[in-house]
C-alpha cells in the first residue's frame, strides 16, 4: 500500500485533492488507520483516479462523475468521451484564437486613429472579364469572409485548368449585401474563349469611372483598419461613396500573409 502522499506523487494530483475525492465518495482510501487516521492506497485505485481526472477534465462536474463511475464506464467509451471532448476543445482554441485576432486587429485601429493614411489615388478603373465563383458569407467581418473565399478561389483554380483556361491578371472579389448576409464573388482574368460554356460564371464587371484606391499590405484580417483609411480619406475631401467597391489581388504568389498585396478599389462620386 503506499501513503496518501505517495499515491498523490504517482497520480500526479495533490493530497488536498485526494482528500477532497474521499470526502465525496468519489475515491475512497483502501484503509484507513483507526488510531492515526493516515489514508492508505493500493496501486489499482490509480485506474479509478485517472477516470476521475479524465472525466473532470471533460467538464463534468465531480457530481456527473460519481454518476458515470458507479455505471462502471469502460476504457472504450472513456476512450470515445475524451475524443469528443478533444475536438470540441480544439474547435474552441481555434475560435478563441480567432477572436484574439479579430481583438488584436480592433486594437491596431484604434492605435492608428488620427495617423496620416497611406496615399489613396483617385483613378479610372478600366472594366474586366472575369470567371467566377460565388457564395454566401454570414457578413461582412474577415472571419466569416475569410472562410467561404477561400475555397472558392481554390475551387475556380481547379475549374480553370479542367477547362484549359489560364487566369491572366489580379484576382478580384467583390461583395453584395442579400437577405442571407453578403453574396461574395471570387473572380480572376482568365483567356475565355467567346461563346463557350463554363463550369463557372462569366461576369463583366464594368469599368469605373472614378474611383478611390488604396493599397492594402499583409493578410485581410487586417483589411478593416485599411478601409477605415478610405473611408476617412473619402469623407475628409468631399467624395461620397457610390457603393461599388472591388479587392484586387495584386500579390499572393509565396503564400505567406504577410507579402500580400491588395489594392480596394472604391467608386466614388464628387458633388455637384
Amino acid at each position: 500500500m503506499f501513503t496518501i502522499g505517495d499515491f498523490a506523487r504517482l497520480g500526479r494530483v495533490s493530497v488536498r485533492m485526494l482528500r477532497h475525492y474521499d470526502a465525496l465518495g468519489l475515491l475512497r482510501p483502501a484503509r484507513v488507520d483507526q488510531a492515526s487516521g493516515y489514508r492508505y492506497y493500493e496501486a489499482g485505485q490509480l485506474s479509478r483516479l485517472n477516470r476521475v481526472i479524465a472525466l473532470k477534465d471533460l467538464g463534468l462536474s465531480l457530481h456527473q462523475v460519481g454518476q458515470i463511475l458507479e455505471e462502471k464506464v469502460g476504457p472504450a467509451e472513456l476512450r470515445g468521451m475524451l475524443r469528443l471532448r478533444h475536438a470540441e476543445l480544439e474547435a474552441q482554441v481555434a475560435d478563441d484564437t480567432a477572436r484574439l485576432a479579430r481583438v488584436e486587429a480592433r486594437l491596431r485601429m484604434i492605435e492608428t486613429e488620427g495617423a496620416m493614411p497611406a496615399d489613396i489615388v483617385i483613378k479610372s478603373v478600366s472594366g474586366v472579364r472575369l470567371a467566377e465563383l460565388s457564395a454566401t458569407a454570414e457578413s461582412y467581418e474577415s472571419d466569416k469572409i475569410g472562410p467561404v473565399i477561400q475555397p472558392l478561389y481554390a475551387d475556380l483554380s481547379e475549374r480553370l485548368d479542367k477547362a484549359g483556361r489560364t487566369i491572366t491578371g489580379p484576382a478580384v472579389a467583390y461583395y453584395e449585401p442579400v437577405p442571407e448576409g453578403v453574396r461574395v464573388h471570387a473572380g480572376a482574368p482568365a483567356n475565355l474563349v467567346p461563346g463557350r460554356t463554363y463550369d463557372f460564371d462569366v461576369v463583366d464587371l464594368p469599368s469605373i469611372e472614378q474611383a478611390a484606391t488604396i493599397i492594402h499590405h499583409g493578410p485581410m484580417d487586417d483589411v478593416s483598419g485599411t478601409y477605415e483609411q478610405l473611408a476617412r480619406w473619402i469623407e475628409d475631401n468631399g467624395y461620397q461613396s457610390s457603393g461599388i467597391a472591388r479587392e484586387v489581388y495584386l500579390h499572393y504568389g509565396d503564400g505567406d500573409p504577410a507579402s500580400w498585396v491588395t489594392e480596394l478599389q472604391e467608386a466614388v462620386t464628387r458633388p455637384a
